[in-house]
């Protein structure tokens, strides 16, 4: 039963792009298409951050400029994965101790033709302390990494076959599929 209890959240999408320009589109264009619906920031919504370097940041910013943290970048392996901390506890606060943050990495694995499998795992909840399990449940309901890894699913899927500009780091889409 704890093994259950202490497993990570995992969810997928297939895009029809190359691996390469999946981890692209999912790291330089990530407020292109993070759901502006998912922020912790009290002020309006602008992009979401993710910086591409070990110890980079992971963020949100408003419109009047300010910034909620959300972690930093572990893990900096392009184009096969990237490992951000999630400093996010289960009120949603953000806790700067790296022992109490959990780990979300994301996979790009090649498949056949020009197509990549994208795989998200969230794990060591349980570092967040009391709440943890709610907050798993949360994150692996229908509204939370399904939803983004869809979301992101989508976007690649549309910008898969032609450029894409600097424009498209900015607006980032609402929850409609």
């Amino acid at each position: 039963m704890q093994s259950e209890t202490l497993a990570p959240v995992l969810k997928s999408v297939v895009v029809n792009a190359p691996r390469e320009r999946a981890f692209k589109i999912f790291t330089e264009f990530f407020g292109g298409w993070w759901p502006s619906t998912h922020h912790i920031g009290k002020q309006p919504y602008e992009t979401s951050v993710l910086e591409g370097k070990v110890g980079g940041r992971w963020y949100e910013r408003a419109t009047d400029g300010s910034e909620c943290e959300w972690g930093r970048v572990l893990a900096w392996d392009p184009p096969a994965k990237v490992v951000m901390s999630w400093h996010l506890q289960p009120d949603w606060g953000y806790d700067p101790d790296p022992a109490k943050a959990s780990e979300v990495e994301v996979r790009f694995i090649a498949q056949s033709g020009a197509s990549t499998l994208v795989e998200l795992e969230h794990r060591n909840l349980e570092r967040h302390g009391d709440g943890w399990a709610t907050m798993r449940g949360q994150v692996d309901s229908p509204g939370g990494w399904g939803t983004i890894v869809e979301l992101f699913g989508k976007f690649a899927n549309e910008h898969a076959g032609h450029p894409i500009d600097e424009d498209l780091s900015m607006g980032a889409p609402g929850e409609d599929l």
